[in-house]
């Protein structure tokens, strides 16, 4: 390592020599010093000797189903700014051009792209109110401190400060009686201070689309907690049946042999689950009825070996610990019911993995989230994975034996750049069309192919 802080072109491009033979440029947001970066990737790695002593996995699209939700918020924001609510008026976002751009990255990044993208479809007016709407929303009805202070200064930044201390926005906030924001409170208040807006730049549209966003998201997130899941999968997806958080194929078994929580005599058990998480997720059987002897005997010898060294294992995700926080609490109770349909476990056995999975402090060793860190040094930044080696005592020169789960470009980019080589993208409807060479393996088939066809990349 150079002892030189300040050096020019020519040193510099000594140095990157240093650092290894492929990189990756990273644009950053908008508002953000300098345009790019260039960031070295970790050698790629197919396989490590013995097993892998610690696991580090994405949340959304990885090891929940919520990444549909943060789609719909985002299309969302979109039809509040520009008033196309039905698909009438806009048949909303294009899962080839689109999606690339809106799974993985941060909020930002995703609402820069969306708003340089559909600027042409925004109507004053409707930001406006949108914005208003959105503001009082979190400011009365949220429970993010964080995101509240964030929305105080974006109100006062962009232009309308007096509504803070506004009759009837104070009348509301200090109400005992905190339902919903009216669209006559909303008319009243654009009415009022709509002389206040201007013609905002690139970065004001952005921070006015992020606030909304992320009004819709939570606005569900706290109907799911409060039990409304079914309902609000009703009307977002005309089924009522659908759960919206739900375990991706594959967790529960996963968890359970890498935490060391099934033994050896148990691993049969499990077996009709992976075969059936993995048709779940492919669309086909895995093998023929009569090859299933050895799915058994490769089940079995992972359960010993994790048995008698459990692994760590660390989750990672570019939303926020309140958004987190929920998920996982929701995550748990479908593992759990997940547990109960698992024929022949004996009760014993049952009731300890509930109790397991009561608790995601209870599977996780590190829970990173968003708010770890900064909004311009999420994914595909390195930044959360380096703090979740960080956080499982990983040494540098260990990172090497370590495997990273992925969903999304950005996220395999991510854990390439935290310096680990063993990154395994696990691509879903809504991420088949993302760009994953970074990764060493792209497994269609989900974690049910991690176990079943690569064995948890023993070698």
């Amino acid at each position: 390592m150079t002892e030189k802080k300040f050096i020019n072109k020519d040193y510099a491009s000594k140095l990157i020599d240093c650092l290894g033979e492929e990189f990756v440029v990273i644009n950053n947001p908008d508002y953000v010093h300098p345009q790019f970066e260039i960031c070295p990737m970790a050698e790629k790695i197919y396989s490590v000797p013995g097993i892998i002593p610690a696991f580090v996995m994405d949340m959304d699209g990885t090891t929940t189903t919520t990444e549909v939700l943060c789609i719909h918020s985002l299309e969302y924001m979109l039809r509040r700014i520009s008033g196309k609510i039905s698909i009438n008026e806009w048949i909303g976002l294009d899962k080839v051009s689109d999606y690339p751009h809106i799974i993985g990255n941060s909020t930002t990044k995703h609402v820069e792209y969306l708003i340089g993208k559909y600027q042409t479809m925004i109507v004053q007016e409707e930001l406006i109110k949108s914005f208003i709407h959105s503001s009082l929303w979190t400011l009365v009805l949220g429970h993010d401190e964080k995101r509240k202070d964030e929305v105080r200064n974006n109100i006062l930044n962009l232009g309308f400060g007096d509504i803070l201390n506004d009759s009837k926005f104070t009348e509301l906030l200090s109400s005992t009686d905190k339902k919903e924001i009216s669209l006559s409170i909303v008319n009243d208040l654009y009415n009022t201070y709509k002389s206040c807006f201007k013609e905002y730049s690139f970065d004001g549209l952005v921070r006015i689309g992020i606030d909304v966003y992320y009004q819709r998201y939570h606005e569900i997130l706290e109907r799911i907690k409060n039990g409304e899941g079914n309902k609000v999968a009703e009307e977002l997806f005309t089924n009522s049946d659908k759960h919206l958080i739900e375990p991706m194929p594959g967790v529960l078994v996963f968890l359970s042999l890498v935490k060391g929580w099934i033994n050896e005599a148990e691993a049969d058990l499990f077996v009709p689950k992976i075969l059936e998480d993995y048709k779940e997720k492919t669309g086909s059987e895995y093998l023929p009825q009569e090859n299933k002897i050895q799915v058994i005997e490769n089940l079995k010898k992972l359960a010993r070996l994790y048995k008698s060294r459990p692994a760590k294992t660390a989750l990672v995700t570019s939303s926020i610990f309140y958004e987190a926080d929920i998920v996982m609490k929701e995550l748990m109770k479908m593992i759990r019911m997940q547990i109960e349909k698992v024929s022949l476990l004996p009760e014993e056995k049952r009731t300890f993995l509930k109790n397991k999975f009561s608790d995601y402090n209870n599977v996780y060793d590190a829970f990173i989230t968003a708010s770890d860190s900064s909004e311009i040094r999420l994914k595909p930044h390195r930044d959360l994975y380096s703090i979740a080696l960080y956080k499982l005592h990983i040494a540098k020169n260990n990172f090497n034996k370590i495997a990273g789960f992925e969903d999304s470009e950005s996220g395999t980019i991510a854990i390439r750049a935290a310096g680990i080589g063993l990154c395994v993208a696990l691509p879903f409807a809504q991420t088949k069309h993302h760009d994953l060479k970074s990764a060493s393996y792209v497994c269609h088939g989900g974690l049910p192919e991690v176990i079943l066809k690569h064995k948890l990349f023993i070698k």
